[in-house]
């Protein structure tokens, strides 16, 4: 019997089922090649400043890092892949090294080093799902691992700082996307009718940048003007997630009617109890309040008084 398999990672939200790029692309892979895993979020757990996602463990391997995870479910049979041709393998590589070079500094600046988008959206959220005093740490983390990421790559002479670096990085990044909208086609999948797993990898690079609601974004806004990667991700979500998706939350304004309805109740009873009061009160024997004789005032005292 083989061992059961549980993933750990970020959890999902914005309608994906992980917000996180390389839990995405696992879960993904894992959907394309039939592997069951159970997927535990570290959310609200101290493993998320020390953990490293994603984290396949499997009886007494721990497995981390996509490359590395893929390959493992691979030699468990679970094989995306096994259709490929080499010539298909060889541009698999060559596809996933572009989404890294290309791709990946724009996805890090996008999240955790543009201004308005980190302080409204990415930093409240990380903090929402790290326990006190770690929805401090957590963030400032991330944001101080993906900056030093982005200038290792990118900050080559001249461009030594981030400011000098955007530019290039955007340039790129808009750059692989024209080129993945090209290869892609008229197609579902890159390879043929089944995805593979450069489907998952492209997958987990575009998903969140499509599906974040992002204040401020040029690569979100080029992403969405790309039809055809846009129904992809919509596709793969459909497909191979729709089952995995969370309940929403109510809408607000249901919300507001039934605290309402609740407040409507609670008034009812109170005016119910009020009336049972006063009307016990009316039916019980009344005693005439004692009053005392009020007292003579001084002037009344001197007018009585004998000449």
């Amino acid at each position: 019997m083989a061992a059961a398999m549980e993933l750990r990672c970020w959890g999902g939200d914005w309608g994906l089922p992980s917000v996180h790029t390389e839990s995405l692309i696992v879960q993904a892979y894992a959907k394309f090649s039939g592997a069951k895993i159970t997927v535990s979020p570290i959310d609200w757990t101290w493993k998320t400043l020390t953990a490293t996602v994603p984290e396949l463990l499997c009886g007494d391997s721990a497995v981390q890092e996509p490359s590395n995870i893929l390959n493992f479910l691979r030699k468990q049979r679970f094989n995306a892949d096994y259709e490929l041709t080499a010539r298909q393998g060889a541009d698999t590589m060559a596809y996933i090294a572009l989404l890294e070079e290309k791709l990946r500094p724009a996805l890090l600046h996008t999240f955790w080093v543009d201004a308005e988008n980190y302080a409204n959206l990415t930093r409240p959220w990380f903090a929402s799902r790290s326990p006190f005093p770690l929805n401090f740490l957590v963030p400032s983390h991330h944001a101080n691992a993906a900056l030093s990421r982005i200038l290792l790559m990118k900050g080559e002479a001249p461009l030594h700082k981030i400011t000098e670096v955007e530019g290039k990085i955007y340039s790129d990044a808009k750059e692989c996307l024209n080129l993945l909208s090209y290869r892609l086609g008229m197609e579902n999948y890159f390879f043929g009718n089944l995805p593979t797993s450069l489907d998952a990898f492209v997958f987990g690079f575009l998903a969140p940048i499509y599906k974040a609601s992002l204040p401020s974004s040029p690569l979100q806004s080029h992403l969405r003007q790309l039809d055809n990667l846009t129904s992809f991700c919509d596709n793969i979500l459909a497909v191979y997630f729709s089952s995995d998706r969370p309940c929403p939350p109510p809408p607000v304004q249901e919300t507001m009617d039934a605290n309402l309805q609740k407040l409507t109740q609670l008034v009812n009873k109170e005016s119910n109890l009020i009336e049972k009061m006063d009307d016990n009160l009316r039916s019980s024997p009344q005693h005439k309040p004692h009053r005392p004789d009020p007292k003579p005032s001084l002037a009344s005292e001197q007018n009585s008084t004998p000449a």
